[in-house]
């Protein structure tokens, strides 16, 4: 049994800033402030954090529950237009692939897929319904119930273990995001993470922050279901033996020929073996 959770915004769509156009409107009509997204960074960032970022930022104080009950609400009566405006422009678009991977996982019975964003879930709805993929989704963890992500990830396994009656080890977890928030809060839960670069995650960031899996789309589904253990790797790569290199020419070694020091020992024995003989 495995649970893969997906991020939304960079993961299955792009909803041509709609988020932050309708917040910017929100604290312009709140706070007579404009373009207060220009002033910090929305990535990979719950929708909670992202509301109190920008009352911090438009209002210099603090923001008590009164405050971000009020920046929800508006933001919630925006974002409909915003979205409907990207879907009319032409600037709303899925990722390469997503209906693809989505149809053939939703075809296992041992797989339950679930969403693990920072959108606040009335917000996640929103975004996803023109797209039509939310009939594949019944279940997950959104920004409203934590600002940290970890904590979003992890309320979407106890949603999924609810429904399932089911128990879910962290090695039976699987993320999928765009930044390298999402590797983050993938790690320190303890769960395997996986990234989309064909959003709007930074590269630099992302590598550095080393995910299992990295992939343009979903257009080639042959990396992403040998990572989810769906599929036998044709190579017969051994999974998960390259966890931390332990010296810098152990990581040089394996960012040019794929093998860590497991593999290296592995080797040596069979030469051994064939020298003997």
């Amino acid at each position: 049994m495995k649970i893969i959770l997906f991020d939304i915004d960079g993961t299955l769509i792009k909803a041509g800033g709609a988020g932050t156009k309708a917040l910017n409107k929100t604290v312009e009509k709140l706070f007579k402030v404009k373009n207060i997204c220009d002033t910090f960074s929305l990535q990979g960032c719950t929708d909670k954090t992202n509301f109190e970022a920008a009352f911090i930022n438009a209002c210099a104080k603090k923001p008590s529950k009164k405050d971000i009950d009020a920046i929800t609400a508006e933001y919630l009566k925006l974002l409909p237009s915003e979205v409907a405006k990207s879907v009319k422009k032409g600037i709303y678009k899925k990722i390469k692939g997503i209906n693809k991977i989505l149809l053939l996982l939703s075809k296992h019975r041992d797989v339950f897929i679930g969403l693990g964003t920072g959108n606040i879930k009335d917000g996640a709805f929103l975004k996803l319904k023109p797209s039509g993929l939310l009939k594949f989704f019944t279940f997950g963890g959104y920004g409203c119930d934590s600002y940290i992500r970890s904590r979003v990830l992890i309320k979407a396994v106890k949603r999924a273990e609810k429904l399932s009656g089911e128990k879910f080890a962290p090695k039976d977890i699987y993320i999928i995001g765009d930044t390298h928030k999402d590797i983050i809060a993938a790690k320190e839960a303890g769960y395997h993470s996986a990234i989309v670069l064909d959003g709007f995650g930074d590269k630099n960031l992302i590598m550095r922050n080393a995910p299992e899996l990295i992939a343009d789309d979903f257009s080639d589904l042959t990396p992403w279901l040998i990572w989810l253990g769906l599929k036998k790797d044709p190579k017969g790569v051994r999974r998960g033996t390259y966890v931390c290199p332990d010296t810098p020419i152990e990581h040089a070694h394996f960012g040019m020929t794929g093998m860590d020091l497991g593999d290296a020992e592995l080797s040596i024995k069979k030469l051994r073996r064939i020298k003997n003989k």
